[in-house]
């Protein structure tokens, strides 16, 4: 059975953007090291599931990507994937794709996670999108969870959990920026 991947940047103080979705905190500890690791949690994945408002800030910016000259050429096999990939988004309001492999959903969130763990492939892995991840982390679909911790205190802002969730640390990983990646499995 696939996994359900959760790969999120998050602060100190549990917060995965600032109050008026600030990620600001999150770019200013980028490095190419970081880019590497995201890209090999990504090649461990071939479907990527979004809520609406991430869908779209990212249907902005990824198809572009490659073209882009200014782009960091550490980041090109990872825009590579994320243009590649499908795309599941669950989504009330929209239903035209406006990147490729893109496919809408509007049904029941649960059932059709449960479906696409069922089918052939790879991880599924999913970036941002805090009302969608709440809800999986509600139905306990989340397997698995990659949270990129900030060396950064909001103060306040939209945080990622809200409910008791027991986790088990598998291992972690250290950059040099003071963002460690905790790696925990559902338990």
């Amino acid at each position: 059975m696939r996994k359900v991947v959760l790969s999120m940047n998050v602060t100190l103080d549990g917060f995965i953007a600032g109050p008026n979705c600030e990620l600001d905190w999150h770019f200013e500890k980028w490095g190419p090291d970081m880019a590497l690791s995201l890209c090999e949690q990504l090649s461990k994945a071939d479907t990527i599931i979004l809520g609406r408002v991430t869908y779209s800030a990212m249907a902005r910016y990824w198809p572009g990507r490659a073209a882009d000259m200014s782009f960091p050429r550490e980041d090109l096999a990872f825009a590579e994937m994320m243009n590649r990939y499908e795309k599941v988004v669950f989504s009330r309001s929209m239903d035209t794709p406006v990147w490729n492999n893109s496919r809408f959903v509007r049904g029941n969130t649960g059932k059709e996670i449960l479906e696409l763990k069922q089918q052939a492939g790879k991880d599924i892995i999913i970036y941002g999108s805090g009302k969608l991840v709440s809800s999986l982390m509600q139905l306990n679909l989340i397997d698995e969870y990659l949270l990129w911790v900030h060396p950064v205190i909001l103060g306040k802002g939209k945080p990622l959990f809200k409910d008791k969730i027991n986790m088990k640390l598998m291992k972690l990983k250290t950059f040099d920026s003071g963002v460690v990646i905790l790696y925990y499995k559902a338990a």
